[in-house]
């Protein structure tokens, strides 16, 4: 049964409050622990036993961490990098372009330098070289280095690995692995297929930040100087995991817990630069690491110098950290401009194809190969249907596509590959890349539209609203608030919880910018909240609330704190709205 009643909202969704499970769990941890109802149905949508919930709200990394030797390979390759360590040895670090690619990088470079050595650093092309690592580049590393290190990369690299003929490879990686491994000295990676999968939420960074656990472990064991204090280091795998959208589960939750609050102390000075060029004029939240920094960092990778991320993150210079954030946040800007362009036009196409078809595509010529993945996903949002986005350059057409929940769009592409009708693909459920020949689009197109049609992705309708709970403007406060965001941080595997505020008037509404609207909104008996609503005016929800009429609503979305001139206050981070009938 709808909650509230709300079959379709405003913006064509049904609402889902707790179920009948849920809300006995909620009564036991509520009589169990005396905490606020809404925070214990918060708890409760996570599945938090009584018992556990005072040590969920406060998790403990040295309870949570796992042993790093849990990981195949992980005390093989701990052990080869402190022989590198211990003679000197040349130490090359092959990183992604991304901003996990890019954090693990940091993480390395700033423990060598604590050590008294400087590692090499090279970062591939987004263009000319592709991701992970390339039979020339592993070529010219292995001919100058006797220890290269491939970070959020590499797991699939068999003939660039096999190419580093004079040096050593360890790979410390995240990403699925095949049946077989490349021909390293150690492949950490949970997701190897001979692993247990315990450990599948880690990015690279995490994976990165466990070998040197276990670096310094060995160095304990053998009497030496451990390193330096991997605590302070935890800003670098917070800002990985959130950015590269990991699970915020189990470890992950702890370690990015703790992160927030290392980022919070403004130690690492490429960091504090990027903060202030972005203008974050807040504590640090998963918001701000990854819809702030987080682009900013991935902007080198995309349209500009690749190695620029890594370089800010692991500097210790304040003015090169300036400069270098001030060059990032310049290829931000435009980024987004060329990202616009290209989204404008791709909406076009998508809309003149039909956005309720089983895919939603667009190609076009000389889309910059660096944002087509972003616009993919903004038209898979736009539709809630898988989203392929695609550049012509020559003969050829390279993609990048996003899905939706219980549509495996990397193995229709996979598919497709092995059918011929594809140069090149590969990816997983839920994200994949594509290389398909300029005249073969329309017929690859029409394929993968049949393919993904049979998994019943043309018979998806507007994604659900899922409710914790409901709450009246009266109730709420900021120390309430700030209670529920105990059992954060909030991101992917760990959606924000989200209330329903019923039969409100609205007091007043102004349109803020293009797209925005803000609200003030009342219940009538003196229980007044502060909404804002962003990108309102994309759908109907905008122009329906600000001629409202003196209709009554029920609202839904997130509660937060917001700060102003050193007040606080609650406000709805407004996301639907229903007539209350």
């Amino acid at each position: 049964m709808a909650y509230l009643g709300v079959e379709q909202s405003l913006t064509g969704r049904a609402w889902i409050g707790p179920s009948i499970e849920v809300d006995r769990a909620t009564d036991a941890i509520s009589q169990g622990t005396g905490l606020p109802r809404a925070l214990c149905q918060v708890l409760a949508r996570r599945n938090v036993p009584v018992a556990e919930a005072e040590i969920f709200l406060s998790p403990s990394l040295r309870d949570l961490l796992p042993d790093p030797r849990g990981l195949k390979d992980m005390a093989v390759a701990a052990e080869r990098f402190l022989l590198a360590v211990q003679k000197r040895q040349r130490i090359a670090i092959f990183a992604d372009y991304d901003v996990d690619g890019g954090s693990s990088a940091a993480l390395l470079i700033v423990w060598l330098r604590d050590m008294g050595l400087e590692a090499t650093l090279y970062v591939p092309d987004r263009i000319d070289e592709g991701y992970g690592p390339n039979v020339p580049a592993m070529q010219q590393l292995a001919a100058k280095h006797d220890l290269i290190i491939c970070v959020d990369c590499g797991t699939l690299s068999f003939e660039p690995i096999a190419a580093a003929v004079g040096a050593d490879v360890i790979v410390l990686d995240h990403h699925l692995g095949a049946e077989t491994l490349p021909d390293a000295l150690a492949v950490v990676n949970p997701n190897r297929q001979d692993e247990s999968g315990d450990l599948h939420y880690l990015c690279a960074a995490g994976v990165v930040f466990l070998m040197l656990v276990e670096a310094r472990r060995q160095l304990r064991e053998a009497g030496a100087k451990t390193g330096p204090d991997l605590m302070a280091m935890l800003d670098l795998v917070a800002l990985a995991t959130v950015a590269d959208v990991a699970p915020l589960i189990e470890a992950n939750r702890a370690l990015v817990r703790q992160g927030l609050k290392v980022m919070g102390q403004r130690q690492r000075v490429g960091l504090v630069a990027l903060a202030d060029v972005a203008r974050m004029d807040a504590a640090p939240g998963t918001y701000h690491l990854g819809f702030m920094l987080g682009p900013r960092i991935n902007a080198g990778g995309r349209i500009g110098k690749a190695d620029l991320g890594a370089r800010l993150l692991s500097t210790a210079s304040m003015v090169e950290a300036e400069v270098m954030a001030t060059q990032l946040d310049l290829l931000n800007t435009e980024r987004r401009d060329i990202e616009a362009s290209v989204r404008a036009a791709a909406m076009q196409q998508a809309e003149e194809r039909g956005l309720d078809a089983p895919l939603v595509w667009a190609a076009g010529e000389g889309w910059h190969p660096g944002v087509v993945g972003i616009v993919a996903s903004r038209l898979k949002e736009a539709a809630n249907r898988p989203a392929i986005v695609i550049g012509l350059d020559g003969g050829e057409g390279k993609g990048s596509g996003r899905s939706v929940s219980g549509i495996d769009l990397g193995a229709a592409i996979q598919r497709m590959t092995g059918e011929g009708l594809l140069l090149k693909g590969g990816g997983h459920k839920m994200a994949a890349g594509l290389t398909v020949a300029r005249d073969q689009l329309e017929p690859a197109m029409a394929r993968l539209s049949e393919l993904l049609a049979k998994q019943g992705a043309d018979r998806i309708g507007p994604p659900d609203m899922k409710l914790d709970g409901a709450l009246m403007p009266g109730a709420l406060s900021v120390e309430l608030i700030n209670q529920i965001e105990q059992a954060g941080p909030f991101g992917a595997g760990a959606p924000a919880p989200r209330f329903a505020l019923p039969d409100l008037q609205v007091g007043h509404a102004r349109r803020v910018g293009e797209t925005h609207l803000k609200l003030s909104l009342n219940d009538g008996m003196g229980g007044k909240i502060d909404a804002i609503c962003f990108g309102a005016f994309d759908s109907d929800l905008g122009p329906r609330l600000l001629e409202h009429g003196g209709a009554r609503f029920h609202f839904a979305g997130r509660l937060e704190i917001n700060t102003w001139n050193g007040r606080q206050s609650v406000q709805l981070r407004l996301d639907d709205a229903a007539l209350a009938n």
